[in-house]
């Protein structure tokens, strides 16, 4: 017995230092993705016009003839840089993806590999929407919204560094709550809670997602407002896919109830 348990014990382990091998090797595959594409980018030569894309919002709002400033030293340098590198990792995300399936793939039944890719892929789409949806929608709104109130004594003159951080900021909280969907989807397929229950609590969502809202945007009321209706809707949107789920399984019962086998003592005894 004891050589038994060496056996298995020396075969768990090998079984263990080969799964982090596998993922050690992922990871340096995501990663030589995201430098190749990221010093592609940089030795383009007009690799500065990805800043300039990704602060047109806020120019696009400014008076005519402003720029927006760098305080520090070696912040003009250093912000384009680090757009660069978001950009590279969004271009490279499938890639990424790719490789995290590959990864947990073997270790999963065929229903959960049916379920899991789609998940994995819609989730990843619908972070990008919510980035796409800030970037070509609340930013031009809210910024327009802002610089309404902005005394005519005040020259605005942002700073790139802050405009870096605002708009990474915003770009993560619309990303994360465009995963609505996801949560909702998973939480009815574990029946954790149904597509009745998620209607009861409906009223609790609407004003937790003004509340939310109220948290992670700017102070100002377009903002809040871009940032609710969106959660409001991609939750009605989860319900209806709960409910369409729910639908699916009182039809495989019956077949469940044929496919359990009978206990083999009371066969025994009939025959």
């Amino acid at each position: 017995m004891s050589t038994e348990r060496q056996e298995e014990s020396l075969s768990r382990q090998e079984s263990f230092i080969s799964h982090l091998i596998e993922l050690r090797s992922r990871l340096l595959r995501s990663i030589t993705a995201v430098a190749v594409l990221f010093f592609c980018l940089m030795l383009w030569p007009g690799s500065n016009v990805i800043y300039d894309f990704l602060a047109s919002p806020l120019m696009s709002t400014l008076p005519s003839g402003t720029h927006m400033i760098a305080t520090g030293v070696v912040t003009p340098f250093f912000v384009p840089i680090k757009v660069t590198m978001l950009v590279a990792f969004m271009l490279a995300l499938p890639y990424i993806l790719y490789q995290a399936w590959a990864f947990v793939a073997p270790g999963l039944y065929a229903h959960e590999r049916r379920l899991v890719l789609p998940l994995v892929m819609g989730s990843a789409m619908l972070f990008i929407a919510g980035m796409a949806f800030c970037y070509f929608f609340v930013f031009h709104m809210a910024f327009r919204f802002i610089a309404s109130f902005a005394p005519e004594s005040v020259q605005l003159a942002p700073d790139i560094e802050q405009y870096l951080s605002f708009v990474m900021t915003m770009f993560l909280a619309f990303g994360v709550t465009f995963e609505v969907p996801i949560v909702v989807i998973l939480l009815a397929k574990m029946g954790v809670v149904s597509a009745e229950k998620l209607r009861e609590v409906r009223p609790y969502v609407i004003v937790g997602a003004f509340v939310v809202a109220a948290i992670v945007t700017p102070p100002d009321v377009v903002s809040q407002v871009m940032l609710a209706i969106p959660i409001c809707l991609l939750y009605e949107a989860g319900v209806f896919i709960a409910a369409a789920i729910s639908k699916q399984k009182p039809a495989a019962g019956p077949e469940s109830n044929v496919a359990v086998p009978t206990d083999p003592k009371k066969s025994g005894a009939g025959q």
